[in-house]
């Protein structure tokens, strides 16, 4: 069962943000434009992102050993936090000056979003290729160092030993994650609708709950209940989505 929902999982991760795509540039007449804008928001902030996380994991000591969770879900969901949303800022203030809309936000939010979850869709199909290499062709770990096969063993045993609906979650997770980047980057188009910097911060700071708190939850309370934490996170920024929508005109009689 595994070698159909591991692969499905992947499939949905890539199809999810490019139908949501789709649905905005036909219902609401969006340009495809603001989407690759939006991914290339996502993209700028990993420049920064990666290289931060991986300077501030040398400079605090905490961040390499295991435990600390607490210390780690703090500082990492800030670095995200402050990468993505001042990516997501700069490329709507300098590359969509006519980008001004609710339903702009939507798709760009789908963007930057979106090229997250293609990315680790991707990912976690090259991931299932070379788990199932290894299974059919277990001599390769026999050649490995003893700790490295004894590691290698370890992780193979863990990945075929989840349950059908568990190896789904990485999609579930990719939806939940997929409405929360378009509320953050509706939150973040009030900068300019509004007037007020003060949504970039409100951005910035819903961003930091919802990544401190999920990779907090993954150790303490398992996945399943993680994803469940990460759903209430996904409605409560449907209903920010929903928040901010606007009005429709009211009919001339």
């Amino acid at each position: 069962m595994l070698t159909f929902t591991y692969p499905l999982s992947a499939f949905l991760m890539v199809l999810l943000p490019l139908v949501v795509g789709v649905v905005l540039a036909r219902k609401v007449g969006v340009s495809w434009r603001v989407f690759l804008f939006g991914a290339a928001a996502f993209a700028l902030a990993q420049l920064f992102h990666l290289p931060l996380n991986a300077l501030l994991t040398r400079l605090i000591p905490g961040l390499a050993a295991d435990g600390h969770i607490l210390l780690k879900a703090v500082v990492f969901a800030l670095t995200a936090a402050f990468t993505e949303e001042l990516a997501r800022y700069s490329v709507l203030r300098k590359n969509l000056p006519e980008a001004r809309s609710w339903q702009d936000a939507l798709m760009f939010g789908a963007g930057h979003g979106g090229l997250e979850s293609i990315a680790l869709g991707l990912l976690a199909f090259l991931t299932f290729i070379n788990m199932m290499a290894i299974r059919q062709h277990p001599e390769q770990i026999a050649a490995l160092p003893p700790d490295k096969a004894a590691l290698v063993q370890q992780q193979l045993a863990a990945y075929w030993s989840l349950t059908w609906y568990e190896s789904l979650m990485g999609a579930v997770e990719r939806a939940f994650t997929l409405v929360i980047q378009i509320s953050l980057a509706v939150l973040v188009m009030q900068v300019f609708l509004r007037k007020e910097m003060r949504w970039l911060w409100i951005a910035i700071a819903w961003h930091v709950v919802v990544d401190a708190v999920s990779v907090w939850s993954l150790p303490h309370l398992g996945v399943l209940r993680t994803e469940l934490v990460i759903g209430v996170f996904a409605f409560t920024s449907l209903m920010i989505i929903l928040f901010f929508r606007p009005a429709p005109a009211l009919e001339m009689e």
